[in-house]
């Protein structure tokens, strides 16, 4: 099964409110076998994380869709197959 890079990139007046649902999500994809990786980036402009064990770009995109930064408008997300090695 593929991994699923997705980059996290904060909006014109990001709400600092939001990160500790999308903390919440994540701790909820780690404990449900899905999230292999996850950080913010130093500049603080965004971050990443990647998923696994899902079976398609689509069901990736509709679960990213899921995400409180995604929800609250916080940040632009994007979903990339990434052939990780």
């Amino acid at each position: 099964m593929p991994h699923y890079l997705v980059l996290a990139i904060r909006k014109p007046g990001f709400d600092e409110a939001a990160i500790a649902p999308h903390l919440a999500w994540l701790d909820e994809l780690r404990a449900r076998g899905l999230l292999v990786l996850t950080g913010g980036f130093s500049d603080r402009s965004g971050g990443a994380y990647v998923l696994h064990g899902i079976a398609s770009l689509a069901e990736a995109q509709a679960l990213v869709a899921t995400d409180p930064l995604a929800l609250t408008a916080s940040s632009d997300l994007t979903v990339h197959e990434w052939n990780a090695r």
